[in-house]
């Protein structure tokens, strides 16, 4: 009687313990669904502040025949990163660009090309009609004068833009824990109120907000086209944190960061879009360059573009959309000027 008394208790206390292992199961799964409700809700509300369509180009690019969307085409984003701070007088239209970097993304082959055009580019702005530096055009209209400005460059459609403060770069990092990124060099380096209070230090470490947006920005001890090497290493980090599956709990905050200090002409749809693309695609990214010289001939510094690397990437970016010049598809209509 007590060894089937023994039997019993312990086969109660087996189901007492498969059962309490099951009610947590249960619970960590509503929880995880009423928190995953609660984030979408918040992103909804974050993403309907951040959306500013851009005037004639609701039906998108004009280098189109037919609006685009993401997952089921091929597409390209323009991120543009402003300084709009009161510190330098700036508003958010009659800012210069800071930085201006194009992704085009192919969903047959998951695949992303990131290029980053050097601020300096002395290239031709239709807006105004002459050439300038390319950092220029936002001042001369905003980020309409921006996506027209790299589309007569690149001769690619720009399908959507992101376009983002210093504030909201720096609060997107911190929320997803900061980035790890290689740093070339020890430099102090000035923050986003432009005082040197960041200390860089050489290697591959961890980076928050601040420490990142200086590594961004830093152009003092090289030039534009390192520059520009660094923003897409920071972009591709920030991508490949944000698909971690350790970024979950985390996308409250970075929501709460970008909404009310970035625009974009995003739905909250094509969005969580780009999210699926991100964290289910595993996308392999590939970062374009484009060359050129120093050129101080006017007495005023300008980088010039390198033709032949200028044309290469033309096409490399055309072929990523699988676009074809000169058809129908392609609105090889489309003007360029012999001054670029």
């Amino acid at each position: 009687m007590n060894r089937l008394s023994k039997k019993q208790k312990t086969r109660s206390r087996k189901k007492t313990i498969l059962y309490s292992i099951l009610i947590a199961l249960g619970a960590f799964a509503i929880l995880s669904a009423t928190y995953g409700v609660y984030l979408a809700k918040r992103a909804e509300v974050a993403a309907y502040r951040s959306y500013q369509a851009i005037a004639d180009r609701e039906n998108g690019s004009d280098l189109r025949d037919e609006k685009v969307e993401p997952l089921t085409d091929n597409v390209s984003i323009l991120f543009v990163g402003i300084d709009d701070s009161e510190e330098r007088g700036f508003g958010d239209e009659t800012s210069r660009s800071d930085a201006l970097m194009v992704a085009t993304l192919n969903n047959e082959d998951k695949t992303i090309k990131l290029v980053s055009i050097p601020r300096d580019s002395y290239v031709y702005i239709p807006e105004v009609g002459y050439n300038d530096k390319i950092t220029h055009a936002h001042a001369h209209g905003g980020t309409r004068v921006s996506i027209e400005t790299v589309e007569e460059l690149l001769d690619i459609p720009i399908d959507y833009y992101v376009k983002m403060n210093f504030n909201a770069f720096i609060d997107t990092v911190d929320a997803l824990g900061g980035v790890t990124v290689d740093v070339p060099y020890d430099h102090l380096e000035l923050d986003e109120n432009d005082e040197y209070t960041v200390e860089l230090k050489e290697g591959t470490q961890l980076l928050d907000g601040r420490e990142t947006l200086a590594l961004a920005r830093t152009r003092k001890l090289d030039n534009d086209i390192e520059r520009g090497k660094r923003q897409q290493m920071i972009l591709e980090a920030i991508i490949k944190k944000a698909a971690s599956a350790s970024s979950f709990t985390k996308y409250g905050d970075v929501i709460d960061a970008v909404g009310s200090n970035m625009k974009t002409d995003l739905t909250f749809d094509q969005m969580k879009s780009f999210f699926d693309y991100v964290s289910k695609g595993k996308p392999q990214v590939e970062t374009l360059t484009l060359t050129g010289y120093d050129d101080m001939s006017t007495g005023t510094y300008y980088w010039q573009l390198d033709e032949e690397s200028l044309e290469a990437t033309k096409t490399e970016l055309q072929t990523h959309l699988e676009l074809k010049p000169g058809s129908s598809e392609y609105a090889g209509d489309a003007t360029t000027n012999d001054n670029d």
